[in-house]
């Protein structure tokens, strides 16, 4: 486990770069935390790192569930399972065909026995500045990462 503090949405969008040069084919990136914690931030950045490309439309996938994306390293799939209606729904989705690519959850703990066991879990948690409004985009968090070990 590997606890960093973030002090700014750039540092989060940084972090995210970093472990987008990591990812391969295969790999399960799990984002967990309250909402506004970042996770869209981290996201967005992850995949735009990982497409090569820093402009590239990163639309929240909260109401289709997935959005895919071709990358170098072959195709990603971002999925929101805020509004999933059970681990089950996940096979209308593609998730075992999304496996061989890279895969980028939000909401991870709706995967329930379907959570893969050597995927790298990222749990962002704000941090309220006072007097600062506590849904920013730039608050700081702690961002806690498990898994991977022998990557980070």
């Amino acid at each position: 486990m590997t606890a960093l503090s973030l002090n700014t949405r750039s540092e989060t969008e940084a972090l995210a770069r970093r472990l987008a040069g990591l990812a391969r084919p295969g790999d399960a990136i799990l984002l967990s935390g309250p909402l506004g914690a970042g996770k869209s931030v981290f996201a967005r950045a992850f995949l735009r790192s990982l497409c090569h490309d820093p402009t590239l439309d990163v639309p929240s996938p909260t109401f289709t569930l997935v959005q895919s994306y071709d990358s170098p390293q072959g195709e990603v799939a971002h999925f929101d399972l805020w509004r999933l209606q059970g681990p089950e729904a996940l096979e209308e989705l593609g998730w075992e065909d999304a496996r061989t690519g890279i895969v980028l959850v939000e909401w991870p703990e709706r995967l329930e026995d379907l959570t893969p066991p050597d995927a790298l879990h990222v749990t962002l948690k704000p941090r309220p500045i006072a007097g600062q409004d506590s849904d920013a985009e730039d608050l700081p968090r702690e961002a806690v990462l498990t898994g991977w070990a022998d990557r980070l």
